[in-house]
């Protein structure tokens, strides 16, 4: 299937904007293409309907035709941890019914782009975190390194951390989170040379939006 697992750096650098981004970029190529949140936590009531922002955030930049609760199976009230929201309410998160999810959307569409939680190592049970659901699913994955501070060591972790779990990197976007970074180029530049795969796009700060943020962005490689 052409699927892809979007994992970043860490919490809150990105990864449902840059995501859309790629999504609004693989339907102007003509591409079907969908979100897909498998686990979500935190959830508000938007105009009566309780949902996850993010994953409204999903449907919208994707194509027509899937259901909300498609492209977000689980949907947890409380935005902390999924493995402690899901305790909370008494819910499990089994890996079958995800796995399930995800080939019925590739099954009606060109190209999925499955999102996490938080980063790549974020628990779910006791005994598995997000990089044993991104192994489960089999998909290569796509890094959302969010440019700060500390960002070089974030990215290379991850990086390790995804080899390790025998998983292929398809590529990286750098996602630009202030309006000014001191030594932003010189932090690029580093991350270019030291993460061994290609970086996919450098996203602007306060884009006016993930279509327009889609002209600066490049679909991986075989799309």
């Amino acid at each position: 299937m052409n699927a892809y697992f979007i994992t970043g750096t860490d919490t809150e650098i990105g990864k449902t904007f840059s995501t859309c981004a790629l999504l609004h970029a693989a339907r102007t190529r003509g591409l079907t293409a969908v979100g897909y949140k498998p686990i979500a936590a935190g959830a508000e009531d938007h105009d009566g309907l309780f949902a996850n922002e993010d994953a409204l955030a999903l449907q919208t930049a994707g194509s027509p035709g899937f259901a909300l609760a498609e492209i977000n199976p689980i949907c947890l009230g409380e935005a902390i941890a999924p493995h402690i929201a899901a305790a909370n309410e008494g819910r499990s998160l089994a890996f079958p019914p995800l796995v399930a999810g995800l080939e019925e959307l590739a099954s009606r569409a060109d190209l999925v782009l499955v999102e996490g939680a938080g980063g790549f190592r974020v628990p779910l049970t006791p005994e598995h975190d997000f990089a044993d659901l991104a192994r489960a699913f089999g998909l290569p994955v796509i890094l959302i390194v969010g440019m700060r501070l500390g960002c070089i060591n974030h990215a290379l972790l991850t990086e390790e951390a995804i080899a390790t779990r025998g998983l292929r990197l398809a590529g990286w976007v750098a996602n630009t989170l202030e309006p000014v970074m001191p030594r932003f180029a010189e932090n690029l530049a580093t991350l270019k040379t030291m993460i061994q795969a290609p970086l996919l796009g450098v996203l602007p700060h306060c884009a006016g939006g993930p279509a327009e943020a889609a002209g600066a962005i490049a679909l991986p490689d075989g799309l």
